[in-house]
């Protein structure tokens, strides 16, 4: 049970005093003292039930609070029959000591506590769920049978104890999706993507409005059993409420052992997945190479009869009906193999709708779209979280297809997925993706230019410019893309520019005297707008 428990419906009627933000802490146990000094009589995780018969004065409060802190006590109950309401320095020193400080009625029996405690704590009853979540994680690798939802249920109903499991992208694949926020999920996974990435010791902590969490990883690479052949980045983590390293013995190895299992879960997830990931190959090569349309279809007809979940009983009907988006991903700064991992979890999900090819540091994703296309920003924000977890070399970058209704149009929709990456490539970012509705603008001309060239071309109209801004602390740049965004208008950009149109003529004109260009002409203004695109 949790402190905040002592304060719930149907539990003694306490008060509580001095650090709330503290109710998450376990209570394992009650220590029932009014000894001055009773730390060495506890072992961590109690509650501890005092009538204040230790305190004759103020310094006596500073005293027993930093002696029951540092004896590993979550919280302090003081009675009010004995000595009178609670007195204020004894509050000061609870928050001091962020020791949750409870009042307990002159009507309320100390007794009353402990037997209510006692029966919601239970260290045999947490023994017998940890042996049960190991039995279950032996089952489900030998049998293959799912239930991760299940052993969360019961964790929760038998131990108040509230768990997930999520994607890296802040999906949630097991656990009570209604009682953790889509804005609290991307909050965790990145705290353990940022954790694991500077190789920090599990299990990591994470503190929400909510309370505290702790994160351990329950992916691919964590379990023993499993190869590594997946990534950081794709693995799934296990989010317990609470902290864990304030737990007794018994409560942290029923968590460690629900990791395993999570891991063996995900490790037999991804041996279903080994014939679909060879189909995912052999579709790619059959559209390198161009292949006739109807070995294509056969191809994504297998495909969809290996899909878990679709409305149709007739995969075939999906393969005829449904329109095919192709993603073209590249990842750099980052192990290999790692790209398509992590978008095989990202969009393969629960359904594994999703055909994920390639290799090194590649991939390619041919994706069937049921309704209505998945746009760009959608993939975007899909993937945001993983930044936590790239460092500072890492990068993803994703183009995107427009649907190809056929087949036969996979082949194009594969050119127009890799040249979309290619804007992606040259946008600023850790995770940058590009759709098709961008092929058709000069970006798709910038991208396509080698980077020297557009370093090249960059500096030849930029670079004395911007010596000229950092010299004389000028504003030539910006007043050269506000007049560029105003067609030319010398009102309408010195109204944005709020400057007199004399003193935007003169700006102009000194950018002219610098570059050697006429802002008048219609080429010399492509040129720079497509410089500052540039930069």
């Amino acid at each position: 049970m949790r402190v905040r428990d002592l304060l719930a419906p149907g539990a003694p009627r306490l008060r509580l005093l001095a650090a709330e933000e503290e109710l998450d802490r376990q209570v394992s146990g009650v220590m029932t003292t009014d000894l001055h000094d009773p730390g060495r009589y506890l072992h961590g995780g109690e509650l501890v039930l005092t009538g204040m018969l230790w305190r004759s004065g103020p310094a006596d409060s500073e005293r027993f609070v930093r002696t029951i802190a540092a004896g590993g006590a979550v919280a302090l109950a003081a009675g009010e029959a004995e000595v009178g309401p609670v007195p204020e320095d004894l509050v000061e020193a609870c928050r001091r000591h962020r020791m949750p400080l409870l009042a307990v009625p002159d009507d309320i029996a100390f007794g009353t506590v402990t037997e209510f405690i006692g029966r919601q704590v239970s260290a045999d009853r947490a023994a017998d769920l940890a042996a049960l979540v190991d039995r279950h994680r032996l089952l489900v690798s030998a049998a293959g049978g799912g239930g991760l939802d299940a052993v969360l249920d019961l964790l929760g109903g038998d131990l108040d104890l509230d768990c997930w499991v999520l994607a890296p992208t802040g999906a949630v694949i097991a656990g009570p999706a209604d009682r953790l926020t889509a804005e609290d999920r991307d909050q965790l996974v990145r705290a353990h993507l940022a954790a694991q990435r500077q190789r920090r010791r599990p299990p990591h902590r994470a503190r929400l409005a909510g309370g505290a969490y702790s994160l351990l990883p329950a992916g691919a690479s964590a379990g023993p059993e499993a190869p590594q052949t997946g990534s950081l980045l794709a693995d799934w983590v296990l989010a317990v409420a609470g902290d864990v390293t304030e737990w007794t013995t018994k409560r942290q190895q029923l968590a460690e052992n629900l990791a395993r299992l999570v891991a063996a879960e995900r490790h037999r997830r991804d041996e279903g997945r080994r014939l679909r990931r060879r189909l995912a190959d052999e579709l790619l090569a059959l559209l390198r190479r161009d292949a006739d349309p109807a070995e294509i279809s056969r191809t994504l007809y297998a495909s969809s009869a290996m899909a878990a979940r679709y409305e149709s009983p007739e995969p075939r009907t999906h393969v005829q009906e449904a329109s095919w988006l192709v993603l073209s991903a590249e990842g750099t700064g980052l192990p290999e193999g790692t790209v398509r991992a992590v978008l095989e979890e990202a969009l393969g999900g629960t359904t594994d709708r999703a055909l994920v090819a390639g290799a090194g540091n590649g991939a390619v994703v041919v994706l069937p779209v049921l309704d209505t296309p998945v746009p760009a920003d959608s993939l975007r924000e899909l993937l945001a979280p993983l930044e936590a977890g790239l460092g500072s070399e890492g990068r993803i970058t994703l183009g995107v297809s427009a649907p190809a209704s056929e087949a036969g149009g996979l082949r194009g929709a594969l050119e127009e997925a890799r040249h979309a990456r290619r804007i992606a490539a040259a946008r600023v970012g850790r995770v940058c993706v590009a759709g098709p509705e961008e092929l058709a603008s000069h970006v798709l001309l910038l991208a396509a230019v080698p980077d020297e060239v557009r370093r090249a071309f960059r500096s030849r109209l930029l670079d004395k410019v911007i010596a000229y801004d950092i010299e004389h602390q000028a504003d030539l740049v910006r007043t050269l893309e506000a007049f560029l965004r105003s067609d030319g208008s010398w009102t309408r950009c010195a109204g944005q520019l709020h400057v007199h149109v004399n003193t935007l003529r003169y700006r102009i004109g000194r950018i002219e005297e610098l570059t050697g260009r006429d802002l008048s002409r219609l080429e010399d203004r492509v040129d720079f707008y497509l410089a500052l695109e540039l930069a």
